[in-house]
């Protein structure tokens, strides 16, 4: 008897600790190694970012390649579609170095990747082709608008940024997402008719839930919500699949519902599309002077002229890169909203909370970033402040009003 009640303590003692608060745990040596270097090669990317087209400019390497581009053809969007492969080639023997040190022989060195040479390669080569593709229809667009009304160019890109990036944000998971991963059904079927019904309760009705290898090339864990109409589809990592347990994967889930409900993506379209028209409007009140000065040396005098496209890329960096914080404060608060929404919906502090410390874990991530980095790169809250919300967050338990109730079914 004494051992049955030993037991029954034991096992009340276990529960009590498997839905109680989850603590933070302190990074690891490895973890901090891995946050140093990840922050070493964002900031060595922000000046190679401005440094490039730099380079393009006061060489006179795009005045060159425009030059070249002519020679292929006289028609102007046969010349920009060859300025743009020029360039881009160029631009992508350049950076294949530091590419391929910080995507593949880092994310290897700490352990996160699985990812064969070749594949790593291939999917490099891959993204350059749609780089190129979608970038050729937004250069011919902005150059066109260019010549057609030189004071108002920056206002009408910025305006039709809008139904552009929706078509890419749209289209990116159905058609550019399968060519680098598989796509199938969820091999699951139970987790798969819970995750269904979590999806039906937010509001989320027919759609289809796909599973992709994603252990191909990491170990880092994704899911995602996205599509209209037909198109709604709920997709997991085979990796979130094999490191969380059921409760984590429906929490994380449930976080993703909450962008999707929310609207969250199209508020995003919004301001990528309102920080676009302030990049050009920055370009266009700062490009003639630059012009003006350093013309000779560019080998053009003229915005709207294709040669002018790194120009357009540097001025348009600088104001990007000036605002990020601003935007990335903005994703910030979409992240809170949507942990709020998945804990409303779940009532799950605990799967939430040991969620984010299984990511913390596995992703080598520091739970409690430099503050002055983490405005300036950091989309997402810190890991700490994710856990202690998870962790203190259960309005249910006061009786006190759900925010997002009005969404549930």
């Amino acid at each position: 008897m004494r051992a049955v009640l030993l037991a029954a303590c034991l096992m009340t003692s276990l529960c009590a600790v498997a839905n109680g608060p989850v603590a933070v745990p302190e990074p690891t040596d490895k973890a901090m190694s891995y946050y140093y270097v990840r922050n070493t090669l964002w900031l060595i990317g922000v000046v190679w970012g401005l440094a490039l087209p730099a380079l393009f400019l006061f060489t006179g390497w795009s005045a060159k390649i425009r030059d070249a581009a002519r020679r292929v053809s006289a028609r102007w969007p046969v010349t920009v579609l060859a300025y743009l492969i020029i360039y881009g080639a160029i631009q992508f023997a350049l950076g294949l170095p530091l590419a391929y040190y910080g995507d593949f022989v880092v994310e290897h060195r700490f352990g996160l990747s699985n990812q064969a040479f070749g594949k790593w390669l291939t999917d490099a080569l891959i993204q350059l082709g749609v780089a190129l593709a979608i970038g050729y229809i937004v250069v011919l667009g902005i150059y066109q608008l260019l010549r057609k009304s030189p004071r108002r160019w920056w206002l009408y890109s910025g305006l039709a940024a809008i139904p552009f990036v929706l078509v890419v944000v749209l289209v990116a998971p159905i058609w550019i997402e399968p060519l680098f991963n598989k796509f199938g059904p969820m091999k699951d079927h139970a987790l798969e008719q819970k995750i269904v019904a979590l999806a039906e309760r937010s509001g989320i009705e027919k759609a289809r839930v796909f599973e992709v290898d994603k252990s191909e090339d990491t170990k880092k864990v994704d899911a995602y919500v996205t599509g209209i109409g037909g198109t709604q589809r709920i997709v997991l990592s085979d990796t979130i699949i094999r490191k969380l347990d059921e409760r984590q994967i429906l929490f994380t889930i449930g976080h993703e519902m909450g962008h999707y409900v929310l609207g969250h993506a199209w508020k995003i379209i919004l301001l990528l599309s309102g920080l676009i028209m302030l990049a050009l409007y920055g370009v266009h009140r700062a490009a003639h002077g630059l012009m003006a000065r350093h013309g000779q040396r560019f080998g053009f005098g003229r915005l709207d002229d294709i040669a002018s496209y790194p120009l357009i890329a540097l001025v348009a960096g600088a104001v990007f890169l000036v605002v990020m914080p601003l935007f990335n404060a903005s994703i910030r608060h979409f992240e809170r909203e949507a942990d709020r929404f998945a804990l409303e919906i779940t009532r799950d502090n605990y799967a939430a909370a040991s969620a984010f410390v299984k990511l913390q874990t596995d992703g080598l991530i520091n739970p409690r970033p430099n503050a002055l980095l983490h405005v300036l790169r950091d989309n997402h809250p810190t890991l700490a402040e994710r856990v202690e919300f998870c962790n203190t967050y259960k309005p249910w338990e006061k009786g006190d009003k759900l925010r997002y109730r009005e969404y549930f079914k």
